[in-house]
């Protein structure tokens, strides 16, 4: 399968807040970022690493949706704007496994305290230039996340936001053979373009209050830049922006800024409540308790959708949980049902991963083998949840104790495709029943539920447990 043969492949694209299939109807994703950090950056061909027994597992769980970590040292390992052949295959692999379960793919520039010389990833060789005066002295490589705090990381990025060396467009460059290779590409839901920006020797100030000024002179230019290359060549995929590192674990506003004749973004956020990193220290309650993340995740939320509405995007969720924290997870994913939230959770598997602050990141004891999985996790993670609305979702919850679930949505007069509902494999026993007020519901196979209305009013459907 290549992308050239899918001219009229499935793609996701923005309207208003919501992201829509070729129907016209809103997906709503819940899924996981598979990104392996070591060269040569794509997971390989194992049982650690992702096969089709993977997608297919995916699939039978309900898991619509993955963020993929094509690395800028990947893409153009060599020199800037010369794209690797062999990464493209490798990725193109597992590209295609996914597309034959219909799961939908976000493309991730991700990076970590900017390459390997710092104890990361992200950059190629090429563009990795220490800076002097610290270039006399061996490299500083401190664990995650206190690597990004040093001065030498810090002004790394810094001149990479000045395109000193010609960094920034390179990095543009890169998103330029990215769009080449896959603007086609089936279930595409669109170019993240660089995972937790870090601002630079501003940090405290944006630790504090956001650093307005890092983002109108910095951030905001090299997002505009990248943009633009990728509509030279895209011109219907939604470009994702995230804002600065910080606002993903701090109450703390953003201040990305709308692009002139731009329609088509998407707003990449990260939801993740310190107090779960606390507690994983081992500092105790009242200083660190778990249940502060229903506060944090709400404001999170509430903030992403009214900094997407700035920007004219659609938000996602692409990172959050990193933990084995049930109570955690549970919070996160019901905010994110209140909030009519998709998301992706960090992460699949471990895959040995550099940069963690957390040992309980993927959903497997073994990597290797699928029947270690999490169960208890699990559950938390597979949800019954509209994948598909064929109109306008008002209000979605699910309760992972009970499996009880309720969607109610406004029917769109023009999409014919019903609304796709997957039921829990885990949550329902002794079967289930679903009601539907405004419509009519048939059962498919594979967990599915399809609903249609009979009227133009508002549809409300549950599930409930026999």
């Amino acid at each position: 399968m290549t992308t050239s043969e899918h001219d009229d492949a499935p793609q996701l694209r923005r309207k208003g807040r919501w992201m829509v299939d070729q129907h016209g109807r809103v997906v709503i994703v819940h899924g996981f970022n598979l990104v392996w950090k070591h060269a040569p950056y794509v997971p390989p061909a194992t049982k650690a690493g992702f096969t089709g027994a993977d997608a297919r597992w995916l699939k039978r769980f309900g898991f619509n949706g993955v963020r993929l970590g094509t690395l800028w040292a990947g893409i153009t390992p060599d020199e800037a704007g010369v794209g690797d052949p062999a990464y493209r295959d490798r990725w193109q692999r597992v590209m295609d496994l996914l597309t034959e379960q219909g799961i939908w793919m976000q493309l991730d520039a991700h990076q970590d305290q900017w390459h390997e010389t710092y104890g990361g990833e992200g950059v190629p060789d090429w563009a990795m230039i220490r800076p002097a005066p610290y270039n006399l002295l061996p490299p500083v490589n401190l664990p995650f996340p206190l690597g990004y705090w040093t001065p030498e990381v810090s002004t790394v990025f810094d001149q990479f936001w000045a395109n000193k060396h010609g960094l920034l467009d390179g990095w543009v460059s890169a998103w330029e053979v990215a769009a080449q290779w896959w603007r086609h590409q089936p279930y595409l839901m669109g170019y993240d373009l660089i995972n937790e920006p870090w601002m630079g020797l501003e940090w405290a100030t944006c630790l504090q209050a956001g650093c307005k000024a890092s983002y109108t002179n910095e951030l905001q230019p090299a997002y505009e830049q990248a943009t633009t290359a990728i509509r030279a060549i895209d011109r219907q995929n939604i470009v994702w922006w995230e804002p600065q590192q910080f606002s993903g674990g701090q109450k703390i506003p953003t201040f990305l800024e709308p692009m002139a004749g731009e329609r088509r973004l998407g707003l990449s956020w990260h939801n993740y409540c310190q107090d779960v990193f606390l507690m994983k220290q081992g500092v105790p309650p009242p200083i660190a308790d778990v249940e502060n993340c229903w506060a944090f995740s709400r404001n999170r939320a509430e903030h992403a959708l009214d900094q997407a509405a700035t920007i004219n995007a659609v938000p996602m969720m692409s990172e959050w949980g990193a933990t084995d924290n049930l109570r955690a997870i549970e919070i996160d994913a019901a905010v994110a049902d209140e909030h009519l939230m998709g998301w992706l959770h960090w992460a699949y598997k471990r895959w040995d991963d550099p940069t963690t602050a957390d040992d309980a990141q993927g959903m497997f004891a073994d990597d290797a083998d699928l029947t270690t999985v999490k169960k208890d996790k699990l559950r938390q993670l597979v949800r019954t949840y509209a994948q598909a609305v064929a109109g306008v979702p008002t209000a979605m919850s699910f309760d992972a104790t009970t499996g009880d679930f309720r969607l109610r949505y406004r029917p769109g007069p023009t999409i014919s495709a019903p609304t796709e509902i997957f039921v829990s494999p885990l949550h329902y026993p002794d079967g289930y029943r679903v009601n539907v007020t405004g419509g009519t519901a048939l059962r498919q196979s594979g967990r599915m539920v399809h609903v249609t209305p009979t009227s133009d009013g508002p549809v409300t459907v549950t599930v409930a447990g026999r």
